[in-house]
């Protein structure tokens, strides 16, 4: 065993990347039909995404060398796949959430939020899930978490810095109290006293010590539960929409009902919900409802007002760069939510009219180019105060490229592209058909029972597994399935999609879980324990939203004539 763990198991990668594609070689050479081909490299990208063996970014990439070579598709066909709709959309919002981050304005949103609710520690929780909650539906999860945990270890330090000193203080008493001369019988008995009492002290540092301990740690929970439950609230919020938005579009182009106004429609409530029952939920764990003790820590919860005060007067006033970076990322909402807002005609209705698809990647690269245009800085002699000498200089833009070189995940643009392939492959090989006859048996179960097997399937596939990746290989499978057993496939592809999100409990299921897991020194145990329920929490709002909700918004309980039509048209440049 020890030859093995010194020699064998620091190369366990390598062994893997070798050992899976070897393991799969039967599949495609015993049965030599386009389904097996395709099935081969589905099962070895998700085997390799899930092990990690090779980095997730370069898995999304085998795509091109297997599919023409295995005679599926050509690479023309298997790069555009890397560069639809749906992946221009997510650059740019990505580069707004780099603006919004490099003007620093999401600090100043997340201390005004903290300002504006209560500084006792349930009420302080809270403002960190609000604020959380909101920046991850527009940015990053990971870059919200990151930004929040600072905020979050400062202002928990302050609140409980007095009793750390009055602890010390106690401790630093009894050991002096050692050091004396033997005393006297009267001595003795004073001493008595003064020890009891000291006694009791020291028996509640434990309990100070704890109660900091477990606010910290539902603190630091509450973040990244709020940024992976935020992240779904709107369609760029996290990969796995976004992978659910360009199947879609792949698998079934007739589709009109789901975009972002719709998809915010349906998960904002579930978002909001989730969000206050785990606020709950850690309370209930960590930091109990003793609210008359809270009332009585006027001075700790002062202190951590004036905390917050203090850093936000630091950012100074508002300056015309992040004014202009807030304008254009509400412009940039608007556009996105009145496009086709189902409710009323969008502004994109005259385009539509002529047979021209205008996207939701259209106006974000618009805004995004704006933003590369407009100065941060504006140093135009209009604008120039009377008193202002010397020469016009022309300033920085409010985004310049190499922020976005250095920023921009794009590992996360080739997963998306990866599955974007997978997604085109399974469905020109004729996996998807075989695959869809051979579950076609579940029909025999009512809807809602398929319903819940395919969230909490979902739910701990992504605990081990990349959320997009999971998203990947499950959803054009949901379509198929879907088909088969006569459900609209938004019934099930919309809330594995959102499941996919739900990764609550393992410190590897999603950055900011490790995040935390690292800020707070938690055990895992601590994670799961907590995790575990709040995955079943989601999973039944997410269902009982998708009978009710669902229902309303998109008639989800009906087949559609769009899911009759699969066809899909794959052009060469």
């Amino acid at each position: 065993m020890d030859f093995l763990r010194q020699n064998v198991f620091p190369y366990w990668k390598s062994i893997l990347v070798i050992l899976i594609p070897l393991a799969l070689l039967p599949l495609p050479v015993v049965i030599p039909t386009s389904e097996s081909r395709c099935g081969y490299v589905v099962i070895l990208m998700a085997l390799y995404w899930m092990t990690e063996a090779v980095p997730l970014a370069i898995t999304s990439l085998l795509p091109v060398v297997l599919f023409p070579l295995l005679g599926i598709m050509s690479t023309g066909d298997v790069c555009i796949a890397y560069m639809k709709e749906t992946n221009m959309m997510f650059i740019g919002g990505l580069m707004v959430a780099i603006a919004i981050e490099h003007c620093n304005l999401h600090k100043r949103i997340a201390l005004g939020v903290l300002l504006m609710v209560g500084s006792s520690p349930r009420w302080l929780m809270l403002g960190f899930m609000i604020t959380t909650m909101f920046l991850s539906m527009w940015i990053s999860n990971t870059a919200a978490t990151a930004m929040m945990v600072p905020i979050v270890l400062a202002i928990i330090d302050e609140i409980y810095k007095d009793e750390e000193e009055e602890v010390f203080h106690d401790e630093y008493m009894s050991n002096e109290l050692k050091l004396e001369e033997k005393p006297t019988k009267e001595e003795e008995y004073l001493e008595s006293v003064v020890s009891s009492q000291q006694v009791i002290v020291t028996a509640r540092k434990p309990d100070k010590r704890r109660s900091k301990k477990n606010v910290l740690r539902a603190s630091l929970l509450a973040v990244a539960y709020s940024a992976n439950i935020g992240g779904t609230g709107t369609i760029i919020g996290s990969s796995p929409q976004l992978a659910f938005k360009g199947i879609l579009a792949t698998l079934y182009p007739e589709q009109t009902d789901m975009n972002f106004a719709t998809w915010m429609a349906f998960n904002v409530p579930g978002m909001l919900i989730n969000v206050f029952i785990a606020w709950i939920w850690l309370q209930l764990l960590f930091i109990g409802f003793d609210w008359k003790a809270e009332r009585e820590n006027k001075q700790a919860q002062q202190k951590a007002r004036a905390l917050i005060k203090m850093k936000l007067k630091e950012l100074g006033p508002m300056t015309f760069h992040e004014a202009m970076v807030l304008t254009l990322f509400i412009i940039l909402a608007l556009l996105w939510f009145f496009r086709d807002p189902q409710f009323i005609p969008g502004w994109a209705a005259p385009w539509h009219e002529i047979g021209i698809q205008v996207e939701d990647a259209t106006a974000a690269i618009l805004i995004v180019t704006l933003m590369f245009m407009i100065p941060a800085q504006p140093d135009f002699w209009c604008l120039r105060p009377k008193e202002a000498t010397g020469k016009v200089k022309a300033g920085p833009a409010l985004l310049n490229w190499q922020v976005c070189q250095d920023k921009i995940p794009w590992g996360i643009v080739l997963l998306l592209g990866g599955g974007f392939a997978l997604s085109d492959a399974v469905k020109v090989s004729g996996l998807s058909d075989w695959l869809g006859i051979q579950l076609e048996g579940l029909k025999v179960l009512p809807q809602f029972a398929i319903l819940v097997i395919v969230c909490v399937m979902t739910a701990i596939v992504t605990e081990v597994a990349s959320n997009t990746a999971t998203a990947n290989i499950l959803l054009p499978v949901l379509a198929k399935m879907s088909e088969q057993i006569g459900v609209n496939p938004l019934y099930l592809m919309l809330p594995a999609a959102v499941t996919c999100s739900y990764a609550f409990m393992l410190p590897v299921a999603t950055p900011p879980n490790a995040i935390v897991f690292t800020a707070g020194k938690m055990k895992a145990k601590e994670m799961i324990k907590t995790g575990f329920m709040m995955n079943i929490f989601c999973v039944i709002v997410l269902c009982a939203l998708t009978e009710t909700l669902g229902v309303a918004l998109f008639d989800i309980k009906t087949f559609p004539d769009w899911a009759n039509k699969t066809e899909i048209t794959i052009v060469s440049p």
